[in-house]
């Protein structure tokens, strides 16, 4: 498809404002909670990226992780224990001085909030440091039993942390001179499990300046992993006011900016430069002003009229699509988030990979996404969306799937069975289904039979391996690759289907979305009602019914008995799952907005933005 020609802005006739403020729609509303546990998505994310700082962050051009409170790590030779130095300057927007003891709080509290998807989104992204399941209160036969506190020789795998550090960075940490944490709760042997408990929370506070952090598994991009949201410390004063939920402009933060005034009556937030962040000299923006749209249309009027100056995560309708594409500053990014098909490994015949290979590289991904969404989406090459220099890539090859197929004993396609593809009901996925399912029986001669299921049917089908193939959705909040393929392959994830095909499917809109996580519900169910009459939804009723048998079945799901994968190119060997596609993310930024980077983690950083009033 020939690229529309570039036209000028859709809007630059409105001069940049005389102060340094930058006015922004971002999902046409404005965060629910100022809270780190609870950052779920943009706005919220955003907010928070602002509010707060980690020990570590994200470059938002390159995805690169950069310093934030910790100015160098190490990690032992396996990459299960990783020492993070903090900075001595670093300082709540009171005043009072960032501690490692403020990270170990602050996990353990989010740790503590357990795993319900509505309190702790990302809580999964905490489950490989030792010590959080017992925070958490899970079953103790789920303990690794190599959950052992070691720590072995350091190596450092940040060499020249120098070439990292923002610029005029202050001073390194002072050498701590608080003594080790000492109040660690240890868990007493239960003599009715064969497991060794671990035995105490995998944080810990060296000194002042000093976290040593032990993990159950070897992770090679922990630093990454941090930068996450989640992981960012809270006040401890604030951390039961915050679980209220209440927007309070009174809370302590540590970011580059602080809560200047909270205006709900009429949709508005403003944010202040905080005079107490320690890279403050480096943050160009005064103000920050969020502004809460009615809707997309309502946003595109408010930016033409020069009202805001960048508009992010607005459902845009599909018309209005194709009339923004020309412009230079409408932008389109590639969102972290995969759709893919997984295989049921433990039935044949695809428990065999060569099975599973062939069917993979059969699709042609290219034309699926220009066939069914109209390019909208971008054709997914391998597992993950983020730029890391990889040259694995899959791409269609039929001739060497009729290799592999005939290598299997299915020469043809003689005698293989019907391929049961079980995909939630949505309109897209149906379409994306139904391509699919032609490119095998033209390409390998293989039938597929398409099965529709609301969203619980299809979690509980998934629990009981009642599938060959089925649509899944996942959206990846980080570039750490373990957490990651964690998400993708092994475990089931709740953040699904309208997440991850967010923007070209259209299905659902903000609103609903925020609706659907504010009432506990996960996307996926959400999503799978979007389009469907009223007949085809299961009820109330049947809803419940489907969730007691969940709640009965078996926590052994079929993921527990094939080979973990922990990279993604252990995945490009073995194909757990088809990769198909990733969504699309726009946004309009106005030409005087510089340092303003949309990236596949929806993660703009305030921090770097300017407006160029020249």
């Amino acid at each position: 498809m020939e690229k529309p020609k570039s036209e000028p802005f859709y809007s630059d006739a409105a001069p940049p404002p005389a102060v340094k403020e930058f006015r922004w729609s971002n999902s046409g509303r404005l965060p629910e909670s100022f809270d780190p546990t609870r950052a779920d998505a943009p706005p919220e994310t955003d907010v928070v990226r602002a509010l707060y700082e980690g020990l570590t962050d994200t470059d938002a051009r390159t995805l690169k992780i950069v310093p934030a409170i910790a100015v160098d790590w190490t990690a032992s030779d396996d990459n299960r224990t990783w020492t993070f130095k903090l900075r001595g300057d670093a300082r709540w927007s009171n005043g009072e001085r960032i501690t490692a003891q403020d990270f170990v709080r602050s996990w353990k509290r989010a740790a503590a909030l357990g795993s319900n998807e509505e309190r702790v989104p990302h809580s999964q992204l905490l489950s490989n440091i030792v010590g959080v399941r017992q925070a958490t209160k899970l079953e103790e036969n789920a303990i690794d039993e190599q959950a052992e506190i070691d720590f072995p020789a350091q190596k450092d795998l940040n060499r020249n942390s120098e070439t990292n550090k923002r610029e005029n960075a202050p001073e390194d940490a002072p050498s701590g001179k608080s003594k080790p944490e000492e109040n660690i709760t240890k868990i007493e042997p239960n003599p009715k499990k064969q497991v060794r408990p671990e035995t105490a929370f995998g944080a810990v506070a060296v000194d002042d300046f000093t976290l040593k952090v032990s993990l159950l598994k070897p992770d090679k991009d922990f630093p990454a992993l941090v930068a996450h949201p989640l992981f960012r410390p809270v006040y401890a004063a604030d951390g039961k006011y915050l679980e209220t939920g209440k927007l309070n402009a009174d809370i302590v933060t540590s970011g580059a900016f602080r809560i200047s005034k909270i205006d709900a009556q009429n949709g508005a937030m403003t944010l202040e430069r905080s005079e107490n962040f320690w890279n403050k000299n480096q943050t160009r923006l005064e103000r920050v002003r969020l502004v809460s749209t009615e809707n997309a249309e309502k946003a595109l009027e408010a930016y033409r009229a020069g009202e805001i100056d960048a508009v992010t995560n607005a459902e845009f309708a599909p018309l209005a699509l194709k009339l923004l594409t020309p412009f230079d500053d409408f932008r389109r990014t590639r969102h972290a988030a995969l759709n893919f098909y997984e295989f049921n490994r433990q039935k044949p015949p695809f428990d065999d990979r060569r099975v599973r290979e062939a069917l993979t590289i059969a699709v042609e991904r290219e034309r699926l996404t220009e066939d069914e969404m109209d390019g909208a989406s971008i054709p997914a090459l391998g597992f993950l969306p983020f730029e890391t220099g990889k040259n694995l890539q899959l791409s269609q090859n039929v001739e060497r799937a009729k290799n592999l197929l005939k290598g299997a004993g299915f020469a043809s396609g003689e005698d293989f069975p019907v391929i049961r593809l079980v995909v939630n009901r949505n309109s897209l996925q149906q379409r994306v289904a139904r391509a699919v399912a032609k490119m095998w029986k033209q390409n390998l001669n293989v039938g597929a039979e398409i099965i529709v299921k609301d969203q619980p049917e299809l979690e509980m089908a998934r629990q009981t391996g009642d599938f060959d193939l089925m649509r899944r959705g996942v959206v990846l909040p980080t570039t750490d690759e373990a957490a990651c393929m964690q998400a993708i392959i092994n475990q089931q994830n709740h953040f699904t289907d309208a997440a991850a095909d967010k923007k070209p499917a259209g299905e659902i809109s903000a609103a609903e979305k925020a609706a659907a996580l504010k009432n506990g519900k996960s996307e996926a169910a959400q999503s799978s009602q979007a389009d469907a009459p009223p007949s085809e939804n299961a009820g109330d009723g049947a809803r419940d019914a489907v969730s007691k048998q969940l709640n009965e079945i078996s926590a052994t799901t079929i993921t527990n008995s094939v080979r973990e994968i922990l990279t993604e190119s252990e995945a490009m060997s073995e194909f757990p799952a088809i990769p198909l596609y990733f969504p699309t993310s726009y946004s309009l930024v106005k030409p005087y907005v510089k340092g303003f980077e949309m990236n596949a983690l929806d993660a703009p950083s305030l921090k770097d933005v300017r407006i160029d009033n020249q």
